[in-house]
């Protein structure tokens, strides 16, 4: 739902500067007399000396007491709305409930959040992991879980991943009674410097 309007509201948006930015390059270009055509009678921009605004705009509301206040709030209303639109993108997109079929006719609510702290700590037992962090993502129907893995430099990437696939991922799938449980995995070494031995 975010994802479509984001592109909804960026489409728009991207139309919307598209249009004031060719009519103002028209207007200042004096293209519409260079090339010999002409332009609505509504269009703000006939000429390189016009501007988007004119004294007649500027003063034609200027008695009227509703008009100011009703300016201001709409521009309080865009700023609250543009706030969270940032707010969103800004926001992860974990999922904080997984919801669990219980065979039963009935859905149960797991707390993703409470898997993702499981799933980390299994995995940091495994053998040559040096840390792990797990994020569950996608529809609480079907999550992704998204699991970055930092390697001891012994930590062979082969065995550590058929043993995060068989048990931990395995494990998390059962568990939440989940069909599949789809995984991307990164994979790190851990960098250790060089230490000084007196």
């Amino acid at each position: 739902m975010l994802k479509t309007a984001n592109r909804v509201l960026l489409g728009l948006l991207g139309l919307g500067l598209f249009a004031l930015g060719g009519g103002a390059l028209l207007g200042g270009l004096d293209l519409q007399r260079r090339w010999g055509f002409d332009v609505p009678g509504w269009w703000p921009f006939r000429g390189p000396d016009d501007v988007v605004l004119g004294v007649e705009g500027r003063t034609r509301w200027r008695e009227e007491g509703w008009w100011w206040p009703a300016v201001i709030a709409a521009l309080v209303v865009l700023l609250a709305l543009l706030l969270w639109w940032l707010v969103a993108q800004l926001r992860k997109d974990r999922l904080g409930q997984i919801l669990v079929d219980s065979k039963d006719g009935a859905t149960t609510q797991l707390n993703g959040h409470a898997l993702e702290n499981v799933m980390e700590e299994e995995v940091q037992t495994l053998d040559g992991v040096s840390r792990a962090h797990v994020r569950l993502t996608g529809r609480r129907t079907a999550p992704v879980a998204r699991v970055r893995l930092w390697l001891e430099p012994d930590g062979e990437p082969e065995q550590i991943l058929g043993r995060l696939s068989r048990e931990t991922l395995t494990r998390a799938k059962d568990s939440a009674g989940l069909d599949r449980l789809p995984s991307k995995v990164r994979l790190r070494q851990v960098r250790h410097g060089a230490h000084r031995v007196d």
